[in-house]
């Protein structure tokens, strides 16, 4: 690494060397040139003049990117394709002539651009159906046991530890449908010309359209796919970014909420993110253990957010067939999007997978609230004793105002149940008091919410994704 000179910490700090790699020159211009050499192919099989030497002579240096020529080819024609042009042609002379015939330079940009955000999607996919699996496993370790909800970040209900995570789990499974739905909507540009038109093509094979819309079927066979945009300017339509932004800030969106859930149950110390044996939480402070995993998770994430405005503003000021206003930015921000969520999915992934949580604080915490949300069980009970429920209603509402005042003016303890097994008042409800308290009573049907969610809409997903599954997730720093 030449530490003298900037380095982008996507790809020295977070993302994967698999994502980085994805959107390296090395990937990029190898698209290239099979682009050229699936195009002189179809070309010579459709009957124009290119022989069988000259696209074996192509693919003989389809890996051998001679990039040192092509950086100075560059620095003279201040063109990156037209130089990697000529420097493939340095390599293949015989096929020097015919090498991007009838194309334009957006023939091996925007489809080469395609396939690598095809690629990439693929890679959070697998990525994002793991960090789901491992939160479907948590959720169905957890299920039933009782956490205390919070509504406005003030106790409520009680729910479960297990119950929770399915809220963590539904948010990503809306993503995973997003995502499946943007693999199947994509299209490669194809084999369009300069504006769309298929001109140069039209001239090329004397005005035959039925070969010119066989070039481009056999080019993107080649390649791999079978789909093409139907009408398109110079570029493939700006408006995909835009989509494929868009999701990638819903998986964001989602990390985020995860990462600040568990940095707030971390302050309250009922669940931790992992913390390792020589993992040193702050300079200063040398007990603490901050939550640096989710910390980055929230970072990261609202980068990620904020990306998709800037691919709108592109997608909105493409004049007419295009304008070159979107080369240099596109560059960054579409790259940089899938390496900065595949840096928060490794670390969702590696919380997922090792969170701890410390049940007997998650029922001191319970113990201090569930004597006011047992009062109306408590109620209920006095009633069915007999009592008036006006004015059971009225001394629990007394002797609740004393045991907050305890709780907040003294800091001491909720004793609203033991004022309660004080007061003569409810001598009926004295002996059922530990049964009304049971705080599995207070958490309704979440236990068999997670089973059902897990068999109706996580299991089928992860069966989809069976051969994905298995990935753990890595923090490099």
């Amino acid at each position: 690494m030449d530490n003298s000179i900037y380095q982008n910490p996507l790809t020295t700090r977070y993302a994967s060397r698999e994502m980085a790699e994805n959107f390296s020159d090395k990937k990029r211009i190898g698209l290239w040139r099979k682009l050229w050499i699936a195009l002189a192919e179809s070309e010579m099989e459709l009957g124009l003049n290119i022989t069988k030497e000259q696209v074996d002579e192509l693919k003989a240096h389809a890996d051998d990117i001679n990039f040192d020529l092509a950086e100075q080819y560059e620095r003279e024609v201040r063109h990156d394709v037209m130089a990697h042009v000529k420097a493939y042609g340095a390599q293949a002379p015989s096929a020097k002539p015919i090498i991007h015939l009838g194309a334009t330079s957006c023939f091996v940009d925007c489809n080469s651009e395609l396939i690598v955000i095809s690629d990439a999607i693929k890679i959070i996919k697998s990525k994002l159906v793991n960090v789901i699996d491992k939160l479907a496993r948590f959720a169905d370790k957890y299920k039933e046991l009782p956490t205390l909800g919070f509504t406005h970040l003030q106790p409520a209900q009680l729910t479960t530890v297990g119950k929770r995570a399915t809220l963590w789990i539904q948010d990503l499974i809306m993503d995973y449908h997003s995502l499946v739905n943007l693999q199947d909507s994509f299209k490669l540009r194809g084999v369009k010309g300069t504006t769309g038109t298929q001109a140069s093509f039209m001239e090329l094979f004397s005005g035959d359209e039925d070969k010119v819309k066989e070039l481009e079927k056999r080019v993107v066979k080649k390649l791999g796919y079978d789909r093409v945009y139907g009408v398109t300017g110079q570029t493939y339509p700006r408006k995909f970014d835009y989509n494929v932004l868009c999701v990638l800030s819903q998986i964001a969106q989602s990390a985020y909420k995860f990462s600040n859930d568990i940095r707030i149950l971390q302050n309250m110390k009922e669940i931790e993110e992992p913390f390792e044996k020589s993992q040193i939480g702050s300079s200063a402070m040398a007990y603490k253990r901050n939550p640096m995993r989710c910390e980055r998770i929230g970072s990261l994430s609202r980068y990620v957010i904020s990306l998709p405005m800037n691919c709108a503003i592109t997608a909105g000021t493409q004049w007419f067939e295009r304008t070159l206003d979107d080369s240099a930015n596109r560059r960054i921000v579409i790259a940089q999007a899938f390496l900065a969520l595949d840096g928060v999915l490794n670390i969702y992934m590696n919380v997922a997978d090792n969170l701890v949580v410390y049940d007997k604080v998650i029922t001191k915490h319970i113990a201090a609230e569930l004597p006011f949300m047992a009062t109306e069980n408590i109620m209920m009970e006095c009633v069915k004793a007999g009592k008036d429920r006006q004015e059971v209603h009225e001394r629990i509402r007394v002797l609740s105002m004393e045991a907050a005042a305890n709780v907040k003016k003294e800091g001491k303890d909720n004793n609203l149940i033991a004022l309660i097994q004080k007061d003569p008042f409810f001598e009926p409800v004295h002996g059922q008091l530990e049964k009304i308290l049971d705080a599995k009573k207070f958490i309704g049907r979440a236990p068999s919410q997670v089973s059902e969610f897990i068999q109706s809409e996580v299991k089928p997903v992860l069966d989809e994704n069976s051969g994905l599954l298995g990935l753990s997730g890595e923090v490099r720093v």
